[in-house]
């Protein structure tokens, strides 16, 4: 052991492990610790700057989470060999510890801080994830950077009715509810994660259950921090000017207030509203003045937040005018566009979906090749939020993380109600555009993509709906009012926000973040009861729409139909070098995909005319039929020996014709007789168990002559 290095070791509940080592790796970042659970270990490291970029009032705050291939013993595909961009998986895993730090440091530090996770050493037993905010909090607890206190995230699943916290892998894939949950001692930050169908209740349970883990590992994380008492740098990255600040409450609060009670429900003249107030305050302002303009901007808003926050809080009463628990105006459609294989129309409010369903086959599966992930997916769902959506100009530079998260959320839903892969031969791509939005863009993606999925005649066990929830609280009365449907106004100046989905029966998917200390699990369970109504009430509305999938594809979408085959003909359907599937797919413009699964040939033939799957359906069947002893063929001459013919009586079975077998009359030589290429009637009279090769007759076809 390294002489400066000290260990620091924590035991849950269920008597797993987990240790924190500092002092050892990375010495010159701020802070640097490495967390072992079994042999997953997590380097992390933090670095801030010294001081904050000008003009920067908010927190810089980057987080990066890759796994190492050497750390499972793999190199990574593809060209180049190396690891490169972070995946999808290592983006998600970044987004979940920069949504449980954030709310750690302090509002006023804004200096840059960079977090690096990396995974150096893959049990395959135990996921590296659940451990990532962990590490990553331990690091900033043992560094100068200044924060609250120290948080943790654990994976908290229900496997046969148990509650079990950081599970292994195999448990995982079993699980009826699995959440990542982050928080600190005294709350809970965010929650994240599926479920099959479950009930509020079950949920709730499921984070206090988590929460007591949390609690065990940041208690470990404090006691690290006052062993080695690291002295926290002293910043000034604000300035302030009370003065200005009261003036501009004074004066300009209750102009604030009645706009929003106004309940303007279109998003745009509320803004041009608050604009023109702000406008005259700056063109009231002498031509040569000293007031900070920038402080300006951030009173404003503090106002505005203030103004909005009391409006709901005393009067009960929403920004656009409705009621706490009331969901904005629904319309729906399906089948919008005429070529896609399925598509909806979802719009609630301000926000706006257009999703379609794409069908392919196994060879447009998703290929994936993470460090401790490999595979395929036969489900993909991509999120698209361009600018134009809330009336921005911005270059279209690909998906970012928000993009990437969001369309998580949505496939984790919706995942729930496919059909199992081996009732379901599709690749299926849903993709959401998001063509206007005001607030929970995500959850309309999570309607139009159930709407769609319906359209396009995929056999979901059910219809999903998701909705979006805010809570604004304050503290000093006690007061609080949870809100149904949140505008993005809301979502900015609440406390929580809170996206749950799921069906009739119970949640699929959720994703919660909690911007404020000490939510009650009474307040949650609230919160959770009136998203249930809230997701009925959007049930209904898109029931009206389309309740059940459509019974058939659309035209254009590719045709499939699955058969079983035996084991071993499942090389003479490839025949060598794949020359009989390919001859196959060639002739009769089918796909054709042969898969090997419980000791069972499953072959799916894909084609987008029914007749021309027929045809290959024929060809398919005919090489794997099974000859039976007794069945009569019609065949055809491969080959003239001495001593008989070969004859083809199935598509790749041979049997011999001996000469015996020919005619009734004896024959001395085959001179004659048949010709290559000839169509003749046989029936298989035997197949020796030993070689398994055929042995056919003529002769017992033809009429037997009668003796002299």
């Amino acid at each position: 052991m390294h002489p400066n290095a000290i260990t620091k070791e924590v035991t849950l509940a269920d008597g797993k492990v987990i240790t924190i080592e500092t002092g050892k790796l990375a010495r010159q970042a701020d802070g640097a610790v490495v967390v072992r659970m079994g042999d997953t270990m997590l380097l992390a490291t933090v670095v801030a700057n010294k001081e904050a970029r000008e003009g920067v009032d908010f927190l810089p705050l980057s987080v990066d989470y890759q796994e190492k291939f050497a750390a499972a013993g793999r190199i990574p595909g593809g060209f180049v060999k190396r690891e490169g961009r972070l995946s999808e998986h290592e983006i998600l895993v970044s987004r979940l510890v920069d949504r449980a730090l954030r709310p750690i440091f302090p509002s006023d530090f804004h200096a840059e801080v960079q977090v690096n996770i990396s995974l150096i050493s893959a049990d395959k037993k135990v996921m590296p994830d659940a451990l990532a905010a962990f590490a990553a909090s331990a690091a900033i607890a043992v560094s100068d950077i200044p924060f609250a206190e120290p948080i943790s995230e654990v994976r908290v699943i229900q496997h046969k009715g148990a509650y079990i916290v950081n599970p292994e892998v195999d448990q995982i894939a079993e699980a009826e509810l699995d959440l990542i949950v982050a928080g600190s001692s005294k709350n809970i930050i965010m929650v994240e994660g599926e479920m099959d169908e479950v009930s509020e209740k079950e949920m709730l349970e499921a984070i206090k259950v988590a929460h007591e883990a949390i609690k065990i590992q940041c208690q470990a994380q404090q006691e690290l921090s006052d062993q080695l008492n690291p002295n926290k740098r002293v910043y000034e990255h604000e300035v302030h000017d009370e003065e200005l600040k009261k003036e501009i409450f004074d004066k300009y609060y209750e102009q604030f207030y009645s706009v929003y009670a106004e309940g303007i429900a279109s998003k745009e003249e509320r803004r041009e509203k608050f604009n023109a107030i702000k406008e005259s305050y700056t063109e009231s302002l002498p031509e040569e003045h000293e007031i900070n303009l920038d402080l300006v901007s951030r009173y404003f808003g503090e106002v505005q937040k203030k103004a909005a926050r009391n409006l709901v809080l005393d009067e009960k009463k929403r920004l656009d005018g409705r009621q706490l628990d009331e969901v904005r105006p629904i319309s729906s459609e399906v089948g919008y566009l005429p070529t896609a294989h399925g598509s909806a129309i979802f719009t609630r409010g301000e926000t706006q979906s257009l999703t379609t369903v794409t069908l392919g086959t196994k060879l447009d599966e998703q290929m994936i090749d993470g460090a401790m992930i490999t595979g395929s997916s036969k489900f993909i769902l991509h999120y698209n939020f361009p600018a134009f959506s809330t009336g921005e100009v911005r270059p279209n530079r690909g998906p970012g993380r928000r993009e990437i998260g969001h369309g998580n959320l949505a496939f984790r839903a919706l995942k729930k109600v496919l059909p199992k892969d081996e009732d379901n031969p599709y690749t299926i791509r849903v993709v959401s555009d998001i063509l206007e939005s005001n607030g929970s863009s995500s959850m309309a993606t999570v309607c139009a993509g159930s709407l769609a999925l319906m359209d396009a005649g995929i056999p979901v066990s059910a219809s999903v709906s998701g909705i979006a929830m805010g809570l604004i609280t304050d503290p000093e009365s006690g007061k609080y009012a949870v809100l149904s449907d949140i505008l993005g106004d809301e979502d900015h100046l609440g406390d929580m926000d809170f996206k749950v989905a799921g069906t009739s029966k119970g949640i699929t998917a959720c994703q919660m973040d909690i911007k404020i200390d000490g939510l009650s699990f009474e307040v949650l369970e609230e919160a959770l009861e009136q998203a249930n109504r809230g997701r009925m009430h959007i049930l209904e509305e898109m029931n009206k729409t389309i309740s059940q999938p459509n019974e058939n594809l659309k035209a254009n979408a590719p045709r499939s139909v699955s058969i079983k085959i035996e084991r071993d003909m499942i090389g003479a359907l490839i025949g060598p070098g794949g020359k009989v599937v390919q001859e196959i797919q060639k002739e009769t413009n089918t796909t054709i995909v042969i898969e090997e699964i419980d000791d069972k040939g499953h072959v799916n033939i894909f084609a987008s005319d029914e007749e021309d799957m027929n045809r290959a359906l024929s060809r398919v069947k005919a090489i794997v039929a099974v000859p039976t002893v007794g069945e009569i063929y019609e065949g055809t001459v491969k080959s003239i020996m001495p001593f008989g013919a070969f004859v083809e009586f199935m598509p790749g079975k041979d049997g011999l014709l001996h000469i015996s077998e020919i005619k009734w009359e004896r024959l001395e030589n085959m001179d004659g007789v048949m010709e290559v290429g000839e169509q003749v009637r046989v029936k298989l009279v035997d197949v020796d168990k030993k070689t398994g090769k055929y042995r056919l007759s003529r002769k017992v076809l033809l009429p037997k002559p009668e003796k002299k």
